[in-house]
């Protein structure tokens, strides 16, 4: 009773809602691992309340798409030939809906009695929600106080530069900075990830170090999506696995500068991928 399309696309959402379970499963694991942790614990916390949230949503897209879709077909055979068609149901595909800013949830607006069944559109969720006052994609005039930039009066983008090993950063965020680069330092994944949701819309490149403490850089990667599918990461590392960079480079990552790297092919690497993405969006 299902045609291609629905198929193809039950399938999409099935996987998508797999790898949000996987998440939230890797979540908890990071819970009881690092129990006491605090500050860690309080950001795994709101991470696994967003992935739920987002995981039923998902869910209740899945049973509306083939319930409507199957009822919708089972009232046209069964009308009557002479009388006209009238829909029962509205079957379109569920809109992308960002509950949590860069993963897709699908959802319905409350319908009035009078009118057919309609998905809601993102525009129309847009406008029954309340503004937000801040997050990735409000328009911030300037950094918040407690987001410490280097070189903040620099010429060119904001970099978020993800590294723990201190030498590393402070040598990797001079050389940027001495290029004109407004660099901001993160020592572990979930600084990097406070940062990105708090001025995300700013950062013009996240340079992504892919051994960290608590979540190694794929993981980190995979929120830096969940929060802006278009984010630009060029990953550094001298011992990455290669396979877990080859999946990166085709979930979208945009580069790879492997360690030990020069001045010269650290800057090089980071307006290159600065300049290709301003193209694409040309």
């Amino acid at each position: 009773m299902l045609d291609h399309e629905d198929l193809k696309w039950i399938a999409g959402t099935s996987t998508e809602l797999n790898s949000i379970l996987q998440q939230i499963a890797r979540y908890a694991d990071l819970a009881r691992r690092h129990k006491g942790e605090h500050h860690y614990i309080d950001l795994l916390i709101h991470l696994l309340i967003q992935r739920v949230e987002l995981a039923s949503k998902t869910a209740q897209a899945l049973f509306d798409r083939v319930t409507s879709t199957i009822l919708a077909k089972t009232t046209a055979k069964t009308a009557a030939p002479t009388a006209p068609l009238q829909a029962t149901f509205t079957v379109v595909p569920p809109p992308v809906v960002h509950a949590f800013p860069g993963r897709a949830a699908r959802a319905k607006l409350p319908v009035p009695n009078n009118e057919k069944p309609k998905l809601a559109t993102e525009k129309n969720l847009r406008r029954s929600q309340p503004a937000r006052a801040h997050g990735p994609w409000s328009a911030r005039a300037s950094i918040p106080p407690e987001i410490k930039v280097k070189n903040p009066k620099g010429n060119r983008e904001y970099l978020l530069f993800i590294e723990d090993e201190t030498q590393v950063a402070t040598l990797a965020a001079e050389m940027l900075a001495d290029e004109g680069y407004k660099v901001i330092v993160a020592k572990d994944g979930f600084e990097a990830l406070e940062i990105y949701r708090e001025i995300g819309k700013q950062i013009g490149l996240v340079v992504l170090d892919f051994f960290l403490p608590v979540m190694d850089g794929d993981a980190v990667f995979d929120e830096l999506q969940a929060l802006n599918p278009k984010v630009n990461v060029v990953l550094s590392s001298g011992f990455a696995e290669q396979s877990k960079i080859s999946a990166m480079l085709g979930q979208g990552l945009r580069g790879f500068i492997p360690k030990p790297y020069s001045r010269e092919k650290l800057l090089a690497q980071v307006r290159s991928t600065l300049d290709a993405a301003r193209e694409a969006v040309r």
